[in-house]
């Protein structure tokens, strides 16, 4: 199964595809989709690149299934706010691409991939090097976007073993799992 993870941002979203053969991990590609070459004024155009830029990427890489960070209300709102429409750029682009899309928090990332929920970006991205074995550190959100892969493809399946089990499975509409992971 090839997994996309996507660490959305309005100026950088880090996009990393992982393939897993049962508890096997394989690095397959990594990098960011930029919008700083825009406006900061310019959210329609920002955020048509991101849309594009995902689209790209699914195109490229043909992966099975996607992940995405769930982003929560920081101090500023207005930047929560416009990170928050990255985010619907990123998936809206997913989906329109008929990828289902399952969504993690930062926590949940950093306790699959480091063991530690308060890890940091440094100890996230050394984890995902030694578990993806690459030559050196990704950046910081392609660590994190292949972070979000690795998580799905550690707990992804389990959790959906355990709330098909409980009843409670997450809602589909359309391609896109609605709800998130508790």
């Amino acid at each position: 199964m090839r997994i996309l993870g996507i660490d959305p941002g309005l100026q950088t979203s880090g996009f990393g595809v992982v393939d897993v053969d049962g508890p096997h991990l394989r690095y397959v590609a990594s990098g960011t989709i930029k919008t700083t070459h825009l406006e900061r004024a310019d959210l329609p155009g920002r955020l048509k690149v991101l849309f594009q830029g995902v689209c790209e990427v699914v195109e490229r890489y043909q992966p099975d299934t996607a992940s995405v960070e769930i982003i929560f209300v920081n101090v500023n709102p207005q930047a929560t706010l416009l990170l928050g429409q990255a985010r619907g750029a990123c998936i809206t682009a997913l989906v329109s691409r008929e990828l289902s899309v399952t969504e993690y928090t930062a926590l949940q990332l950093k306790k699959a991939v480091a063991g530690y929920g308060k890890a940091g970006k440094a100890e996230v991205q050394e984890m995902v090097m030694r578990l993806l074995k690459l030559p050196s550190l990704p950046g910081k959100d392609a660590a994190d976007a292949l972070g979000l892969a690795i998580t799905h493809a550690h707990v992804g399946s389990a959790m959906a073993r355990l709330a098909q089990a409980s009843g409670t499975g997450a809602k589909m509409t359309g391609n896109y799992r609605g709800g998130r992971s508790r």
